[in-house]
């Protein structure tokens, strides 16, 4: 048995088949900052830090005579959303019930999502990572309306290539201004089509960022590491619920501050 503890669970095939498949489809569409760094993993629930190549002096030495360092580690963070299904729910889909209540597992997808997004974006001191929008060299300032939002972006890349970085580039949008840039219009097109055409790469719904991002997919500039991957767990039950999680543990290695550029409202300046 597994730590997840899955078959202790009064959950059958087809109903760990449904929360998966709702959990899955829940992750791919809210997750962002995976589709612009570079994954590593997923490395097993065993794994805990990631070697980052550095080193640091440890006082008192072991001797006073021998130079003792430390290795600079990222240690892996966990995180994880409980949520609950009711044991009657669980019971119509295992007759047929084509209409199971899936919301707990969205939101519990949704939630875990949007906090590995947050971290990637914007960081998470607590567990050492340090965000590619919160340590980033330079921003713009978003102003003006919506029609500016290209402008902006061409500011953005020109930064880029300013300080020698490469593309292909890629947008990152949070729901605030993937909104405002759907519904604009600047020659009989939205605004957000205007944007696309500006990039390489592609053009990134991001419910976890605030603002904007401009990022290069070149390489080696941004690392996340996976040790468990999403999964889904049991903590208990009674007779009308079923208490279960979703978890994962990961890092986030900021290698090239340098090859983002945040584009972010003003109450947001670093």
């Amino acid at each position: 048995m597994d730590h997840l503890f899955r078959d202790l669970a009064p959950i059958s095939d087809l109903g760990w088949q449904e929360i998966e498949t709702e959990a899955t489809r829940t992750l791919k569409t809210t997750l962002a900052a995976r589709k612009l760094v570079d994954f590593v993993g997923p490395l097993g629930w065993q794994a805990s830090a990631v070697g980052i190549g550095r080193t640091r002096t440890a006082e008192p030495p072991v001797r006073t005579a021998v130079q003792t360092r430390l290795r600079d580690v990222l240690p892996l963070v966990e995180l994880r959303v409980p949520f609950e299904l009711s044991r009657a729910e669980l019971d119509a889909l295992d007759r047929g019930a084509a209409d199971f209540d899936t919301d707990p597992i969205i939101a519990a997808a949704r939630q875990i999502a949007i906090a590995e997004d947050r971290a990637v974006f914007h960081g998470y001191p607590p567990g050492g990572i340090r965000g590619m929008c919160a340590h980033a060299e330079s921003q713009v300032e978003i102003s003006g309306t919506a029609t500016d939002y290209p402008a902006l972006v061409t500011n953005a890349l020109n930064r880029l290539r300013d300080q020698g970085v490469g593309g292909p580039f890629a947008v990152a949008l949070s729901e605030r201004c993937y909104v405002e840039l759907t519904e604009a219009t600047e020659g009989g097109y939205p605004v957000l089509q205007h944007v696309h055409r500006l990039i390489d790469g592609p053009l990134v719904w991001a419910p976890g960022l605030d603002g904007a991002v401009v990022v290069s997919l070149r390489g080696d500039d941004f690392q996340l590491t996976v040790g468990q991957d999403f999964a889904i767990g049991y903590l208990s039950h009674n007779a009308d619920r079923v208490q279960l999680y979703i978890e994962e543990s990961f890092t986030f290695w900021l290698q090239s501050p340098q090859a983002a550029v945040p584009l972010v409202f003003p109450a947001q300046q670093l």
